[in-house]
């Protein structure tokens, strides 16, 4: 699976790890978690498999296990020197398959790395992977020109509009708000006010 991108040490030492270049830090992370899973315990969906694709380093596994102790992690990652370093397994969110579905998946900053080919290809298979709940961000248009901080952020990559990720995810997605997208057939009663379409 070669990326056009090269993810190696470099590249997760300086948007990573390195405190003057990084995006965000392990105290957004727990952040993050905590929101996740406060947000499905609020939704009702039970939390057992949990799948990370486009992992990196793996930040969340630690916080959302410590918070859904039953649950089991999955990192799937594209880098070859991070599925070498940490044990992931190899693959991309394009490509991956299981025969397994996720109550809970994860694609973070990934998608803006695809072509728009492979973009939707992999919005198909985040749908076909998850029975519970996506959450999902991608760098886009009005991101990049309004709100991040652009010394800090990759800008490599292709830049979209956020309603072409919207309207690709809306036939299996209901989007609750957050980053969060409830998949329909998941059964999740959806407040007509906690949507966010």
């Amino acid at each position: 699976m070669p990326s056009r991108f090269d993810f190696d040490a470099a590249y997760y030492e300086r948007f990573y790890l390195d405190p003057r270049t990084r995006v965000a830090d392990s105290e957004d992370v727990e952040i993050q978690a905590r929101f996740l899973a406060s947000y499905l315990d609020y939704l009702k969906i039970r939390v057992r498999r949990i799948l990370d694709l486009g992992c990196g380093l793996g930040r969340l596994r630690v916080p959302l296990l410590a918070r859904f102790p039953r649950a089991r992690y999955t990192g799937v990652e594209v880098s070859e020197h991070l599925c070498a370093e940490l044990g992931w397994v190899r693959d991309s969110v394009v490509t991956y398959r299981s025969r397994r579905r996720y109550d809970l998946v994860i694609c973070q900053d990934v998608l803006q790395y695809l072509d728009e080919a492979e973009a939707e290809e992999a919005m198909l298979n985040l749908a076909r992977l998850c029975r519970g709940a996506l959450w999902f961000g991608a760098l886009t248009r009005e991101d990049w020109d309004e709100n991040c901080d652009q010394s800090r952020t990759d800008s490599n990559g292709y830049v979209r509009e956020g309603t072409w990720y919207r309207e690709r995810l809306a036939p299996a997605f209901v989007c609750a708000g957050g980053g969060v997208f409830v998949a329909r057939r998941a059964g999740v009663v959806m407040y007509e006010l906690d949507r966010a379409e």
